[in-house]
Order: structure tokens, then sequence, then C-alpha cells
């Protein structure tokens, strides 16, 4: 099937479905307070494009592209980014609420995280070499089989990562971060 192209569009208030999303490529779009919660995002490419104060709550991710994409004030609470095509994709996040979802297994290297919440997010076997998280809460994410290197942590809090199960060298942390490296060993720091 054919794929719609949708240049220099901008999109405010509206609840898209399928019918709206599925099969098309969207290129340097805008998206204000857009509903994308009865999108399973069939064969969808964003290029270039930005969302501001949308929800994707629950919205079902399969085959989706993300080229050069800003989220911006988003809600992604318990979505699996884990079908999102991995071919040339970049995409950032900025005060997004982003609890319970699953980043399984995704090359992430050099993403950002700015002001986001994350809790129990899942990045299981994710890369994220060179990932900001800057001032993110990451109370209960999973870290395992995670490659961290060079990753930035010095503004987050409440996560706990296990130096032995996941890769983390030259990763930044805080002098207050130390807790969550420490916390398997059972000790007090002061």
């Amino acid at each position: 099937m054919h794929a719609d192209y949708i240049l220099d569009q901008e999109f405010r208030n509206q609840i898209l479905d399928d019918s709206n999303t599925k099969f098309k490529d969207f290129e340097n779009c805008n998206f204000y307070n857009c509903d994308f919660r009865n999108c399973t995002f069939q064969t969808v490419t964003f290029i270039d494009c930005n969302f501001f104060d949308c929800n994707f709550q629950e919205t079902k991710i399969n085959y989706v592209s993300l080229r050069g994409v800003f989220f911006n004030r988003c809600n992604f609470t318990s979505v699996n980014f884990a079908m999102t095509d991995q071919v040339i994709f970049e995409f950032h996040f900025i005060d997004c609420l982003l609890d319970y979802a699953k980043f399984y297994a995704l090359k992430l290297k050099k993403m950002q995280f700015i002001n986001c919440s994350m809790i129990a997010i899942d990045f299981m076997s994710s890369d994220l070499t060179e990932v900001l998280f800057d001032n993110c809460n990451l109370r209960r994410a999973v870290f395992i089989d995670t490659i961290a290197n060079k990753a930035d942590f010095s503004t987050s809090y409440d996560y706990v990562i296990d130096p032995e199960k996941n890769k983390i060298k030259k990763a930044i942390f805080s002098i207050d971060g130390l807790k969550g490296l420490l916390e398997k060993y059972d000790i007090v720091v002061k």
C-alpha cells in the first residue's frame, strides 16, 4: 500500500486514530494537544516532527519510525516502544510522563530524557550509551543487562543500578546517586 506524505502541517486539539496515521509519512509537522490513544501506529514515519502536550497513554506502537522527533510535555504511560523501527532513528523527551514505559532491547544511543517522570520504566537489555538523563525520576526503573557507558545520571534521582549486571563505564553519577549503585550491598552511605 502506498503511503501518504504529509509535509509542513500543524495539528491542534485532534483525536487521531488509525485512519489518520496508518501508512502515513509526516515530515516537519507539529502536533499540539492531540490524543493518539486510539492509534496502533502501523507503518508510520515521523521525520523532524514536534509533539506538544499530546496523549499517547497505553498507545500501541507498532512499526513506527521516529527520526529527529521531539516530544514535549507528552504522556507515554505504559507505552511499549519495543517495536519501534531502529533504522536511522532519533527521538527525545522533554518534560514527559514515561511511567511504566518499555524500551526493552532498544539502541537508544545519545537520546535525551529531560525533566521526565520515568517510574518503573524498563530499560532491560537496552543500549543507553551517552544517554542524558537530566533531572529524571527513575524510581523502580529496570536496568538489567543494560549498556549505559558514558550515560549521564548526574542530575537524576531514585535509581538503582547494579554495576555488576550492567555496563556503566565512564557513566556520570552525582555523589547523592551513589546509594543507587550500592543498594544491593545493604550499606549505609552518609
